[in-house]
């Protein structure tokens, strides 16, 4: 199968309509990924295909899962961004997201902004430093992927959300110990299976919230 057809199978089993034009800019986007990885090592992901699966259909999942009262119009951050995941693809399929990407490695914030340029993502910002000392308050939801446990990530990226803002950390199995170890004032909204078409291996999004 190739690739244009892989990522169309895979965005109906989502559910997810994205237009031609931008399913072309997603497929772009794992182009470019190949590309710089030659040099940079941004991914240990090497094949293509691999690439539509656990990169961008493994993104996309989230939104299926999402509330829309989350998406339209909303601050997103993707803390621990590396290669701009999920923070690129979803704000390909989402243009109504304000996505700041947030990433301490500088080469990896070098390719983010390289994307922006080549996707023409205009709905994107790329900070490049540690996520405990961007500003906080500004966000809406704050996403992490395979960044750090969930105290970690409590602690790091809390303090970016506005008034009643979430964290949504996408996780592997269902984090059942992470998830007792909570900080004092924080809860479990959601614990969400994501079903990623032709992933053989278990996703879960985590919601956490203020109390």
């Amino acid at each position: 199968m190739n690739l244009t057809s892989q990522l169309k199978e895979g965005l109906a089993a989502l559910g997810l309509d994205l237009s031609v034009a931008v399913q072309a800019k997603l497929l772009g986007y794992v182009a470019l990924l190949k590309k710089w990885n030659r040099t940079y090592n941004l991914t240990a992901i090497r094949d293509e295909s691999e690439m539509v699966t656990q990169h961008l259909l493994d993104s996309l999942a989230v939104l299926p899962a999402v509330q829309e009262s989350a998406l339209a119009g909303r601050r997103w951050a993707d803390v621990g961004s590396g290669a701009g995941l999920p923070g690129i693809p979803l704000a390909l399929a989402r243009p109504d997201l304000a996505m700041t990407l947030i990433e301490a490695v500088e080469k990896k914030s070098a390719f983010q902004r390289q994307a922006k340029i080549e996707l023409g993502l205009e709905n994107i910002a790329v900070v490049s430093g540690r996520v405990e000392e961007a500003p906080g308050g500004l966000f809406d939801a704050v996403i992490s992927r395979a960044f750090a446990d969930l105290a970690t990530f409590v602690d790091l990226a809390g303090h970016l959300l506005a008034r009643n803002g979430r964290l949504y950390a996408m996780k592997g199995l269902a984090p059942e110990d992470e998830l007792s170890r909570l900080p004092t004032g924080w809860a479990v909204l959601d614990c969400t299976r994501l079903n990623v078409p032709g992933l053989d291996a278990q996703r879960h999004l985590i919601v956490l919230e203020r109390i």
